[in-house]
Parts: C-alpha cells; sequence; structure tokens
C-alpha cells in the first residue's frame, strides 16, 4: 500500500492562507527551506492536488526556471514538477496539462484507489481535498512546516474531523527565519 504525505506551509495559528487566499504571510523560503521541500517533492511518485492548489502551482511552475532570479534549486524543482505524474481534482475545470489527470469524480475513492495500487509515496496538497482525505483517514503522514505569524483566519491547515487522530512524531528542524518543520506519522 502506497503512503499518503500531506506537507505545506503555515502560520503558526494553523492556517495555509490568510482570508482571500493569501498566501504571502511566508514570503520565499530561505534556500535551507527550499531544498527541503525539493527533497520532499523528489521523494513523491505522484501528486495529488485540488483544484485552487494546483491553478497557484500551475501558474508559475511550468516555466519556473525561466523567471528572474531563479537558482539552481528552483529550476529542478521547476523541471521535477513538470515531469511529475499528477492527478487534479475538480468539478470545474475542463482540463490540465503539465503531465496531469483530471478527475472530477468521488475523490476519497480515486485515493484510496492509488493507495492500494503499486508505487512509491503519494503527497497530497490543498486543504479541502486534504481534508476529505484526512476525514476518509487516508493520509498517513503531516508535513507542517509552521511559519512565526499569526494571520487570525483563513484556510486552515486541519480540516474538521469526526474523531481524534493520534499521530507521531517523527522529526523536528529548524530552519532560517525561525521556520518549524514537524513531521508526523498516523498511529493505526
Amino acid at each position: 500500500m502506497r503512503k499518503l504525505i500531506y506537507g505545506m506551509n503555515l502560520a503558526l495559528d494553523g492556517y495555509i492562507a490568510a482570508p482571500g487566499d493569501d498566501i504571502n504571510f511566508s514570503g520565499p523560503p530561505s534556500p535551507e527551506l527550499f531544498e527541503f521541500w525539493l527533497d520532499y517533492e523528489k521523494a513523491s511518485d505522484l501528486t495529488l492536488y485540488g483544484r485552487k492548489l494546483w491553478e497557484t502551482m500551475s501558474s508559475y511552475w511550468p516555466t519556473g526556471e525561466q523567471q528572474p532570479g531563479t537558482g539552481p534549486a528552483e529550476a529542478e524543482f521547476a523541471r521535477n514538477w513538470r515531469d511529475m505524474p499528477k492527478v487534479v481534482f475538480s468539478s470545474t475545470l475542463d482540463e490540465v496539462g503539465w503531465n496531469a489527470r483530471l478527475v472530477r469524480g468521488d475523490a476519497v475513492a480515486e485515493i484510496t484507489r492509488l493507495k492500494a495500487g503499486d508505487g512509491g509515496p503519494m503527497t497530497i496538497g490543498g486543504a479541502t481535498l486534504a481534508g476529505a482525505a484526512m476525514r476518509a483517514g487516508l493520509i498517513d503522514e503531516y508535513v507542517v512546516a509552521t511559519y512565526p505569524v499569526l494571520v487570525g483566519g483563513g484556510t486552515p491547515f486541519f480540516s474538521r474531523l469526526d474523531s481524534w487522530v493520534n499521530l507521531n512524531l517523527l522529526e523536528t528542524r529548524t530552519f532560517p527565519g525561525g521556520v518549524v518543520v514537524s513531521t508526523y506519522e498516523t498511529k493505526r
């Protein structure tokens, strides 16, 4: 069975986006944190996206290495992003590109099917999609990059749950700027 990992940047008060879907609270990551996220992406065999995160990522990374000031790590991330197999869950998009396929149906059923298949770890991004997977008990690992800022509201990282989910802390790392990345596994 494949492992499903949910990881994102968030404010100390638990939001991945401030009101108005503003994700700029995190600012540009330090080179060390960017390398961490690059390694995270490279360790995945498949990335699952909700519509909003897909639109954010696909608006930049297809040509990410052509942006002014792009360094070697960003260029590598862009190449990896384009090459990585992706599944986009949306009922409103008509098409997706860049080695992605669109799923309009039951996200939980499709994620369950993908987890049961062969292959390496899968990552999931986007609060709504990850929230559905969380409530269905499908997430095996959480990677939380916490920034030292309070945004006061917005899109929460963790979904409202019907029951407790107990976790084991696997690792904690501190990065420049006071960003703390904690990795937890779901107790089964």
